[in-house]
């Protein structure tokens, strides 16, 4: 496995990579993750998505550019869950109770299913936290950039599936 980034204006290169990251997981785990990015990707197209294949996990943020303190919200990819994390998710309005977690400043749905980013009450955090953004999206233009790859991690796949 290459341990570099690549080259962000290498699109084939950096889609390569990122699909290198996603293939690591079970087949369910991965294709809940390009499902969910597909419908991201289609309903903001100005977001750029910064890739950090970490050593808990394999995070995909959106945000309006490259830093980190851009992103919104990401795709937080488990070994048994994918989650949608928002960034800062603390006081987002949530009627529908669907925010989980206890950290300081993010909060979280579990993504069980990839139609869940279609239920109005998804639709609304979502909207809630790109109003909160510091930089709005722009309306077209996103990219992908793998942001860093740590040399140490934990397996992607659960403890018995060797596939």
């Amino acid at each position: 496995m290459t341990t570099m980034p690549a080259d962000p204006g290498d699109v084939a290169a950096t889609e390569a990579q990122l699909e290198g990251f996603i293939a690591r997981f079970t087949p369910e785990i991965a294709n809940r993750v390009r499902a969910a990015r597909a419908v991201l990707r289609e309903r903001l197209p100005g977001a750029t998505e910064l890739v950090y294949d970490n050593y808990n996990a394999l995070a995909i943020g959106y945000g309006a550019g490259g830093k980190t303190s851009d992103a919104v919200f990401s795709l937080a990819v488990y070994p048994r869950n994918l989650l949608l994390y928002f960034l800062p998710g603390v006081g987002l309005p949530d009627p529908e109770g669907l925010l989980q977690g206890e950290g300081r400043l993010g909060r979280y749905v579990c993504l069980r299913e990839v139609a869940l980013l279609d239920a109005p009450a998804v639709i609304a955090l979502i909207a809630a936290a790109l109003d909160r953004a510091r930089r709005p999206l722009p309306p077209e233009g996103g990219r992908t950039i793998v942001k860093s790859i740590s040399a140490r991690q934990r397996p992607r796949r659960p403890a018995g599936d060797a596939a």
